[in-house]
């Protein structure tokens, strides 16, 4: 159990930066409540879950070759363009005030949620991260141990999802309509920007 709840708290220390997973996560949940944020979070925990048996499987090794590299650069600022776009285009769309019935699917939420993390800096997150776990804290073949550090991980990027979640639920109590879309709209710009950067680094991988 050691190892598991050492793991647990990795995992929260992983999930505590701000990245394009929160951002949506926040976005959705000012929108549309509690559970429409956390399923964004799921999406992304699903990718990270893919992830971790990836590399488990030699994964890391695929993703250092340099035209996956460039490839996983450009189709992440693409997918990140598309839902900034989306989150602009769409700020005034299917917002629900604090005990209002929404009308926005969850699985809509979900899709969002796996389009925002697959990205390259996910990839390179996960292959830094866990490759390093799994290089240096266990034997590979050691199939229990590495079912119980892949689990405490995804623990804590749960319970860090949880306790954002019931953090905006409670913000959005106190906001208006106009201040949730001007949010979204906020939310939008900063993933294009992160399709931005992703954009300049296929750049460079392409000129150099």
């Amino acid at each position: 159990m050691g190892l598991y709840f050492t793991y647990v708290v990795l995992g929260l220390s992983i999930a505590l930066p701000v990245g394009t997973v929160t951002i949506e996560m926040t976005k959705q949940g000012l929108k549309n409540g509690f559970m429409h944020g956390w399923v964004v979070g799921l999406g992304g925990m699903t990718i990270d879950l893919l992830l971790i048996v990836a590399l488990y499987f030699g994964l890391a090794s695929v993703l250092a070759q340099p035209i996956i590299q460039s490839a996983m650069w450009l189709i992440g600022a693409l997918f990140l363009l598309y839902v900034g776009i989306d989150s602009i285009k769409h700020a005034s769309d299917d917002i629900t005030l604090a005990g209002e019935t929404t009308t926005k699917s969850l699985a809509s939420s979900y899709r969002n949620g796996l389009l925002v993390a697959v990205s390259p800096s996910n990839l390179v997150f996960w292959v830094s991260i866990f490759g390093t776990v799994l290089a240096s804290s266990f034997d590979a073949s050691d199939k229990a141990s590495f079912i119980v550090v892949g689990a405490g991980i995804l623990t804590g990027i749960l319970l860090h999802d949880i306790a954002l979640m019931a953090i905006v639920a409670t913000t959005r109590r106190a906001m208006n309509k106009t201040a949730i879309m001007w949010v979204s709209v906020l939310a939008g710009f900063v993933l294009i920007g992160f399709a931005a950067y992703f954009g300049y680094e296929f750049g460079r991988t392409i000129w150099n």
